[in-house]
């Protein structure tokens, strides 16, 4: 039943921006000038905000008249009937604000949502404005004392707070690992195993002709393995970088990542071992020696020294 209820939300507010587009009244927002007095007397992001909470009301009412039809006027084709009002919230500088939020109900005596109400309540908005001030150094624990502005705003607590942020970061990690590669000029890919919160992750960062640095991919597994850096690889492939152009591959003492490398670019990898990985130990092969198959020589300088 909730599953149901939520497919007509998202119809619904697809009917409703359907709507929007191809009725061309504007919506006439009005606002008593004692409450703009009273309002501007505190602060002008006071009357904002609360022309704002008047101006969502406003449409939602305005959803209500297409659907339902005017108040007091008889229609026997009359299919939806308004059921009154109930709580509710919108989402306005990032903060749940509660709104009366008129209710529908069609001839079966089913709830009939607002597409209005469903776009102005979208969690996304929350989560982007959560995850966007929590990047820039705001705490959770202090969210909400640095941004509530309404006094009746909620919503903002600690944990609620935490749980947007997760969401926002979620759906931010999935764009970056499912962005297209295709067309980028990589020429320097850097590949390697980190361990963050006990979680082994492999991650790859290209470095494009002008130096820029930029995230490829990462792909978590319980150790630093073939078959990992092999999926990794072939996720980076299928998003459309091309593993047949010449390139530079720095990584570290890593067996696992030079046969996956082998195995996706072939004689058209160059392999360096970087330098920091290997600070204070012996080389892998003598100065002056011959490097091994596909891996870029190093020159005497560049061994130990800093």
């Amino acid at each position: 039943m909730k599953k149901t209820y939520q497919i007509s939300r998202r119809r619904a507010a697809e009917n409703f921006r359907k709507f929007a587009l191809t009725t061309p009244t504007p919506i006439q927002l009005t606002f008593p000038m004692a409450d703009i007095a009273e309002l501007a007397q505190t602060s002008l992001g006071d009357l904002l905000r609360g022309v704002g909470k008047a101006f969502i009301e406003t449409v939602m009412e305005a959803e209500v008249e297409q659907l339902a039809g005017k108040r007091s006027q008889p229609n026997p084709q009359r299919n939806i009937y308004r059921w009154g009002i109930e709580d509710g919230y919108c989402l306005i500088d990032g903060q749940r604000v509660p709104i009366k939020r008129p209710r529908l109900r069609a001839r079966t005596k089913k709830e009939v949502p607002l597409g209005s109400y469903e776009m102005f309540q979208r969690s996304s908005l929350l989560n982007d404005t959560v995850w966007q001030k929590i990047m820039l150094g705001l705490t959770m624990r202090s969210y909400k004392e640095v941004v509530q502005q309404f006094a009746d705003a909620y919503g903002l607590e600690k944990s609620t707070t935490c749980e947007h942020f997760v969401e926002a970061s979620r759906k931010k990690l999935k764009e970056l690992l499912e962005r297209s590669l295709a067309g980028l000029s990589i020429t320097v890919m850097v590949i390697d195993g980190t361990v963050f919160k006990g979680q082994s992750l492999v991650v790859a960062v290209g470095i494009d002709v002008s130096g820029r640095k930029l995230v490829l991919g990462l792909r978590q597994g319980a150790t630093e393995n073939a078959s990992v850096v092999s999926a990794l690889l072939g996720e980076l492939m299928e998003r459309g970088l091309d593993f047949t152009k010449p390139r530079l591959y720095i990584v570290d003492g890593s067996k696992a990542i030079r046969a996956a490398i082998r195995n996706h670019a072939g004689d058209a990898a160059f392999v360096q071992r970087c330098q920091v990985h290997i600070a204070g130990r012996d080389p892998p092969f003598q100065r002056g020696g011959t490097s091994p198959p596909g891996q870029v020589p190093m020159s005497p300088v560049a061994w130990g020294q800093t």
